[in-house]
């Protein structure tokens, strides 16, 4: 099955590249891009894409709101966001907004390409380590006055789960692979990803990203000082 692919992003060089790069594939095809987001949200509807590969920083409306709006929508549209790591303190905005996850522009295109495989299965983009840094990042930069603190209304969530699943949300929140976290809690791997989908129903998430956010606003998983 083919995965359907739109970029969005107002640098036409980035489009150029990523399209170059899923063209030589047989699996991935583009089938849109977008200069803005107002048009990321109208071909994400036209087209319903299966993942849309979102900037961060676009004209007329900002990737974040783009992502909201996409993710909001019936269809089955993923978005991954696309942007620089180092001087964009957005990400964790669109990652409340519904991202599935989010790619630095420094990665390999191949591994970009992988990337959009990933998150068209249905699974979150950010791996172990990249979700430390994001973690650490991020929690202590995003303003009370933009995100407000959403304890009180996360925590609620948590009573439908048990002890044992609260422990694996906090070693998720932490940034632990399902292997780390089967290593530190004497389990199978098999039991642990029981563990994780469980998570995922019970607390109406859509990938482990969104797992990684609670646990955070929860307060199960604190910002690195």
């Amino acid at each position: 099955m083919t995965v359907r692919v739109v970029l969005a992003d107002d640098q036409p060089l980035v489009r150029a590249a990523l399209e170059m790069v899923i063209s030589e594939t047989t699996d991935v095809e583009v089938v849109g891009e977008a200069a803005t987001g107002i048009d990321a949200v109208r071909l994400a509807a036209e087209l319903r894409p299966d993942v849309v590969v979102m900037d961060l920083r676009m004209p007329g409306m900002d990737g974040i709101e783009a992502t909201r709006l996409v993710t909001s929508g019936q269809g089955p549209t993923r978005v991954v966001v696309l942007t620089t790591f180092d001087d964009d303190d957005h990400v964790y905005g669109a990652l409340r907004a519904g991202a599935s996850g989010f790619l630095v522009k420094d990665m390999a295109l191949d591994d970009i390409l992988g990337a959009i495989r990933v998150v068209a299965a249905g699974d979150g983009l950010i791996a172990p380590s990249v979700t430390r840094r994001l973690i650490a990042t991020f929690a202590g930069q995003c303003a009370p006055a933009a995100v407000p603190p959403p304890v009180a209304a996360a925590s609620p969530r948590l009573g439908a789960i048990t002890d044992r699943e609260r422990e694996i949300l906090t070693l998720v929140g932490r940034g632990l692979s399902n292997t780390e976290i089967a290593e530190e809690l004497v389990l199978s791997i098999a039991t642990v990803k029981t563990y994780v989908t469980r998570l995922l129903a019970k607390l109406d998430a859509r990938n482990r990203v969104q797992l990684v956010i609670l646990a955070y606003e929860s307060g199960l998983v604190g910002a690195a000082p």
